[in-house]
Protein backbone atom coordinates (compact mmCIF):
# COMPACT_ATOMS: atom_id res chain seq x y z
CA UNK A 1 0.00 0.00 0.00
CA UNK A 2 1.93 3.07 -1.07
CA UNK A 3 1.06 6.16 -2.95
CA UNK A 4 3.06 7.92 -4.81
CA UNK A 5 3.03 11.66 -3.46
CA UNK A 6 5.33 12.97 -6.72
CA UNK A 7 2.57 12.00 -9.29
CA UNK A 8 0.00 13.71 -10.85
CA UNK A 9 -3.03 11.86 -9.49
CA UNK A 10 -4.49 13.16 -6.68
CA UNK A 11 -3.82 11.55 -3.75
CA UNK A 12 -7.60 10.57 -2.87
CA UNK A 13 -7.50 8.73 -6.13
CA UNK A 14 -4.75 6.95 -5.29
CA UNK A 15 -6.38 5.98 -1.95
CA UNK A 16 -9.64 5.22 -3.55
CA UNK A 17 -8.14 2.56 -6.35
CA UNK A 18 -6.24 1.32 -2.68
CA UNK A 19 -9.44 0.76 -1.45
CA UNK A 20 -11.44 -0.63 -4.91
CA UNK A 21 -8.50 -3.43 -4.56
CA UNK A 22 -9.65 -3.94 -0.51
CA UNK A 23 -13.49 -4.48 -2.40
CA UNK A 24 -12.41 -7.44 -4.92
CA UNK A 25 -10.50 -9.00 -2.31
CA UNK A 26 -11.69 -12.31 -0.77
CA UNK A 27 -11.16 -11.25 3.00
CA UNK A 28 -12.93 -8.04 2.92
CA UNK A 29 -15.82 -9.50 0.51
CA UNK A 30 -16.55 -12.11 3.31
CA UNK A 31 -17.17 -9.50 5.74
CA UNK A 32 -13.84 -8.34 7.52
CA UNK A 33 -13.75 -4.74 8.59
CA UNK A 34 -11.40 -2.23 6.69
CA UNK A 35 -8.90 -0.64 9.04
CA UNK A 36 -10.13 2.25 10.90
CA UNK A 37 -9.18 5.60 9.31
CA UNK A 38 -6.76 6.54 12.07
CA UNK A 39 -4.29 3.40 11.12
CA UNK A 40 -5.08 3.37 7.62
CA UNK A 41 -3.95 7.35 7.05
CA UNK A 42 -0.76 6.13 8.55
CA UNK A 43 -0.07 3.44 6.81
CA UNK A 44 -0.96 5.79 3.34
CA UNK A 45 0.85 8.76 4.83
CA UNK A 46 -1.86 10.84 4.03
CA UNK A 47 -4.78 13.23 6.10
CA UNK A 48 -7.52 11.62 7.67
CA UNK A 49 -9.54 14.11 5.44
CA UNK A 50 -7.97 12.79 2.32
CA UNK A 51 -8.54 9.16 3.18
CA UNK A 52 -11.98 10.08 4.22
CA UNK A 53 -12.46 11.73 0.49
CA UNK A 54 -11.59 8.34 -1.02
CA UNK A 55 -14.26 6.69 1.39
CA UNK A 56 -16.84 9.02 0.63
CA UNK A 57 -16.58 8.61 -2.69
CA UNK A 58 -17.06 4.63 -2.21
CA UNK A 59 -19.78 4.55 0.40
CA UNK A 60 -21.71 7.26 -2.06
CA UNK A 61 -21.08 4.37 -5.03
CA UNK A 62 -22.72 2.01 -2.72
CA UNK A 63 -19.52 -0.50 -2.59
CA UNK A 64 -18.34 0.58 1.22
CA UNK A 65 -21.11 0.92 4.12
CA UNK A 66 -19.65 3.09 7.38
CA UNK A 67 -21.32 2.77 10.90
CA UNK A 68 -20.52 5.02 13.43
CA UNK A 69 -18.67 3.23 16.42
CA UNK A 70 -18.25 -0.14 14.52
CA UNK A 71 -15.95 1.00 11.44
CA UNK A 72 -16.74 0.26 7.41
CA UNK A 73 -17.02 -2.66 5.47
CA UNK A 74 -17.33 -3.84 1.60
CA UNK A 75 -21.73 -3.87 0.98
CA UNK A 76 -21.94 -7.39 0.19
CA UNK A 77 -23.16 -8.04 -3.11
CA UNK A 78 -26.76 -9.09 -3.47
CA UNK A 79 -28.19 -11.61 -6.09
CA UNK A 80 -28.90 -9.68 -9.42
CA UNK A 81 -31.42 -10.03 -12.25
CA UNK A 82 -32.38 -8.18 -14.90
CA UNK A 83 -34.19 -8.06 -18.39
CA UNK A 84 -31.33 -7.45 -20.74
CA UNK A 85 -29.49 -10.84 -22.01
CA UNK A 86 -31.14 -13.12 -19.68
CA UNK A 87 -29.43 -15.99 -18.18
CA UNK A 88 -30.00 -19.27 -16.13
CA UNK A 89 -29.75 -19.16 -12.78
CA UNK A 90 -26.12 -21.49 -12.91
CA UNK A 91 -25.27 -18.67 -15.16
CA UNK A 92 -25.76 -15.63 -13.18
CA UNK A 93 -24.72 -17.36 -10.25
CA UNK A 94 -20.89 -17.92 -12.28
CA UNK A 95 -20.93 -14.79 -13.92
CA UNK A 96 -20.91 -13.34 -9.67
CA UNK A 97 -18.44 -15.46 -8.71
CA UNK A 98 -21.18 -17.13 -6.38
CA UNK A 99 -20.12 -20.52 -5.05
CA UNK A 100 -23.48 -22.42 -5.31
CA UNK A 101 -25.26 -25.16 -3.30
CA UNK A 102 -28.59 -27.13 -3.30
CA UNK A 103 -29.70 -27.50 0.22
CA UNK A 104 -32.89 -29.68 -1.57
CA UNK A 105 -33.73 -31.00 -4.67
CA UNK A 106 -36.79 -33.15 -5.34
CA UNK A 107 -38.46 -34.26 -8.72
CA UNK A 108 -41.84 -35.54 -8.78
CA UNK A 109 -44.91 -35.91 -11.81
CA UNK A 110 -47.54 -33.42 -10.81
CA UNK A 111 -51.34 -32.30 -12.70
CA UNK A 112 -50.22 -28.81 -13.60
CA UNK A 113 -52.46 -26.37 -12.68
CA UNK A 114 -54.99 -24.40 -14.58
CA UNK A 115 -52.25 -21.78 -15.10
CA UNK A 116 -50.21 -23.85 -16.27
CA UNK A 117 -52.15 -26.06 -18.43
CA UNK A 118 -52.89 -22.74 -19.82
CA UNK A 119 -49.15 -21.60 -20.65
CA UNK A 120 -48.35 -25.27 -21.93
CA UNK A 121 -51.79 -25.03 -24.39
CA UNK A 122 -52.69 -28.80 -23.03
CA UNK A 123 -56.25 -29.52 -23.63
CA UNK A 124 -59.10 -29.41 -20.92
CA UNK A 125 -59.34 -32.78 -20.48
CA UNK A 126 -55.64 -33.79 -20.73
CA UNK A 127 -54.60 -35.83 -18.17
CA UNK A 128 -50.76 -35.14 -18.86
CA UNK A 129 -48.56 -34.76 -16.01
CA UNK A 130 -45.44 -32.20 -15.76
CA UNK A 131 -42.30 -33.17 -14.11
CA UNK A 132 -41.64 -30.73 -11.62
CA UNK A 133 -38.46 -30.25 -10.11
CA UNK A 134 -38.41 -28.45 -6.57
CA UNK A 135 -35.13 -26.60 -5.90
CA UNK A 136 -33.52 -24.68 -2.72
CA UNK A 137 -30.12 -23.30 -3.27
CA UNK A 138 -27.95 -20.88 -1.66
CA UNK A 139 -24.79 -19.77 -0.69
CA UNK A 140 -22.41 -21.99 1.24
CA UNK A 141 -23.72 -20.10 4.19
CA UNK A 142 -27.66 -20.18 3.91
CA UNK A 143 -30.35 -20.60 1.28
CA UNK A 144 -31.59 -17.58 -0.30
CA UNK A 145 -34.25 -18.98 -3.35
CA UNK A 146 -36.67 -22.07 -3.42
CA UNK A 147 -37.36 -23.25 -6.90
CA UNK A 148 -40.33 -24.77 -8.40
CA UNK A 149 -39.85 -25.57 -12.18
CA UNK A 150 -42.99 -27.18 -14.42
CA UNK A 151 -41.87 -28.82 -17.62
CA UNK A 152 -44.07 -28.96 -20.94
CA UNK A 153 -45.66 -32.64 -20.69
CA UNK A 154 -44.81 -33.15 -24.33
CA UNK A 155 -40.44 -33.11 -23.59
CA UNK A 156 -40.34 -36.69 -23.09
CA UNK A 157 -38.85 -35.91 -19.38
CA UNK A 158 -38.78 -39.16 -17.10
CA UNK A 159 -37.84 -37.47 -13.77
CA UNK A 160 -34.68 -40.07 -13.97
CA UNK A 161 -32.50 -37.47 -15.36
CA UNK A 162 -29.16 -36.01 -13.59
CA UNK A 163 -31.04 -32.76 -12.22
CA UNK A 164 -27.77 -31.47 -10.30
CA UNK A 165 -26.31 -30.95 -14.11
CA UNK A 166 -26.84 -27.22 -15.05
CA UNK A 167 -30.93 -27.59 -16.05
CA UNK A 168 -30.79 -26.23 -19.99
CA UNK A 169 -27.58 -27.58 -20.65
CA UNK A 170 -29.49 -31.22 -19.98
CA UNK A 171 -32.36 -30.23 -22.11
CA UNK A 172 -30.18 -29.11 -25.19
CA UNK A 173 -27.77 -32.24 -24.52
CA UNK A 174 -30.41 -34.72 -23.92
CA UNK A 175 -33.56 -33.43 -25.86
CA UNK A 176 -32.08 -30.85 -28.40
CA UNK A 177 -34.17 -28.22 -26.77
CA UNK A 178 -32.58 -25.13 -26.90
CA UNK A 179 -34.38 -21.80 -24.81
CA UNK A 180 -34.41 -18.87 -26.01
CA UNK A 181 -36.70 -16.22 -24.76
CA UNK A 182 -37.93 -15.95 -20.93
CA UNK A 183 -40.70 -13.53 -20.00
CA UNK A 184 -40.55 -12.69 -16.08
CA UNK A 185 -43.08 -11.32 -13.62
CA UNK A 186 -41.95 -9.69 -10.45
CA UNK A 187 -44.01 -9.63 -7.10
CA UNK A 188 -43.45 -9.47 -3.49
CA UNK A 189 -45.14 -10.76 -0.32
CA UNK A 190 -44.38 -11.72 3.15
CA UNK A 191 -42.83 -15.12 3.56
CA UNK A 192 -45.04 -17.15 5.20
CA UNK A 193 -44.20 -20.12 7.59
CA UNK A 194 -43.73 -22.86 4.64
CA UNK A 195 -41.04 -20.57 2.20
CA UNK A 196 -39.83 -19.12 5.75
CA UNK A 197 -38.83 -22.89 7.10
CA UNK A 198 -37.24 -23.46 3.27
CA UNK A 199 -35.10 -19.98 3.18
CA UNK A 200 -34.48 -20.10 6.93
CA UNK A 201 -35.99 -16.67 7.70
CA UNK A 202 -39.18 -15.54 9.80
CA UNK A 203 -42.52 -15.69 8.22
CA UNK A 204 -43.00 -11.77 8.51
CA UNK A 205 -39.45 -11.10 6.55
CA UNK A 206 -40.30 -9.74 3.00
CA UNK A 207 -39.65 -12.13 -0.04
CA UNK A 208 -39.89 -11.05 -4.03
CA UNK A 209 -41.13 -13.72 -6.22
CA UNK A 210 -39.91 -14.31 -9.92
CA UNK A 211 -42.11 -16.07 -12.75
CA UNK A 212 -40.06 -16.97 -15.41
CA UNK A 213 -42.03 -18.50 -18.59
CA UNK A 214 -39.41 -19.99 -20.61
CA UNK A 215 -39.78 -20.71 -24.79
CA UNK A 216 -37.32 -22.32 -26.81
CA UNK A 217 -36.46 -20.93 -30.27
CA UNK A 218 -39.59 -22.15 -32.13
CA UNK A 219 -41.47 -20.55 -29.52
CA UNK A 220 -42.22 -23.70 -27.94
CA UNK A 221 -43.40 -23.28 -24.13
CA UNK A 222 -41.25 -24.93 -21.93
CA UNK A 223 -40.62 -24.27 -18.51
CA UNK A 224 -43.23 -22.65 -15.95
CA UNK A 225 -40.88 -21.11 -13.36
CA UNK A 226 -41.60 -19.62 -10.00
CA UNK A 227 -38.73 -18.34 -7.73
CA UNK A 228 -39.28 -17.55 -4.19
CA UNK A 229 -35.94 -14.83 -3.10
CA UNK A 230 -35.27 -13.67 0.39
CA UNK A 231 -35.67 -10.36 -0.33
CA UNK A 232 -32.15 -9.30 1.25
CA UNK A 233 -30.09 -11.11 -1.44
CA UNK A 234 -31.37 -10.47 -4.59
CA UNK A 235 -31.96 -7.04 -6.43
CA UNK A 236 -33.72 -6.72 -10.03
CA UNK A 237 -32.20 -4.95 -12.30
CA UNK A 238 -34.00 -2.87 -15.74
CA UNK A 239 -32.10 -1.18 -18.22
CA UNK A 240 -33.85 0.66 -21.27
CA UNK A 241 -32.56 2.64 -24.05
CA UNK A 242 -34.18 5.00 -25.87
Amino acid sequence: MKLDHNSDKPLHIQAEEILRGFIESEEYKNGKLLPNEVDLSKQLHISRNTLRQAINKLVFEGLLVRKKGFGTKVVKKGIVGGVKNWLSFSQEMKMLGIEIRNFELHVSLKRPTEEISTFFHLDDNSDARCVVMERVRGRKEYPFVYFISYFNPAIPLTGEEDYTRPLYEMLENQYQIVVKTSKEEISARLAGEFIAEKLEIESSDPILIRKRFVYDVNNVPIEYNIGYYRADSFTYTIEAER
